[in-house]
């Protein structure tokens, strides 16, 4: 028996080929591996007091470093509190209210929402202390922002206190996520501890 192979042939016998290779690739064990990150070695949680001439007080982790804030906006009471080792910082400023703090609001508000370009998602947490006085919203930003985390805290007629975490690295959520998870916590616990003098 001859076989004529013509171009109909031809290509018949290719697509038969091509679905029994497609159909025996599919039994092996092998996938290609996904892109991975470093392992990130967290610290032992263990915090201190800051205390200074400043109206508040608060807990904060024992590896981080306080430096004042030396930008040409920086106010009396406005500092950084500096990590290291994951190229973060996070922002503090505060300000006495003086009949404004509906504007204080809503430019933390404006501030934390301007990261909507980059962000999936923005989740709001209210916080309120009455034995301290301190009431305030955590915003946890979701996403490749640049800002993970921002928050403000006030006593309603005196004080207004605001912070922002920022990494100095390029936002990845895939390679960050672990240490914004981590930070969070330090940050829940900075609220939590927060009182005014």
């Amino acid at each position: 028996m001859i076989y004529c192979f013509n171009k109909r042939n031809r290509s018949g016998i290719i697509a038969l080929i091509c679905i029994c290779l497609v159909l025996f690739s599919c039994g092996s064990d092998y996938s290609p591996k996904p892109r991975g990150y470093f392992r990130i070695e967290f610290p032992d949680r263990s915090y201190k007091s800051y205390e200074s001439d400043c109206p508040f007080s608060f807990l904060y982790p024992e590896f981080a470093v306080i430096d004042n804030d030396d930008s040409q906006m920086a106010q009396p009471c406005w500092i950084n509190i500096d990590f290291p080792d994951f190229r973060g910082r996070l922002h503090i400023s505060y300000n006495e209210v003086d009949g404004n703090l509906v504007e204080y609001l809503e430019d933390s508000r404006k501030l934390a929402f301007r990261h909507t370009v980059k962000a999936d998602a923005i989740d709001e947490r209210m916080f309120i202390n009455d034995e301290e006085q301190v009431y305030g919203t955590l915003f946890d930003i979701k996403g490749n922002s640049a800002s993970a985390l921002q928050f403000y805290l006030t006593d309603s007629n005196r004080h207004f206190f605001r912070g922002a975490l920022y990494f100095n690295v390029q936002p990845n959520i895939d390679s960050l996520g672990p240490v914004i998870d981590y930070f969070r916590e330090d940050i829940l616990y900075l609220i939590e501890s927060f009182a005014w003098k």
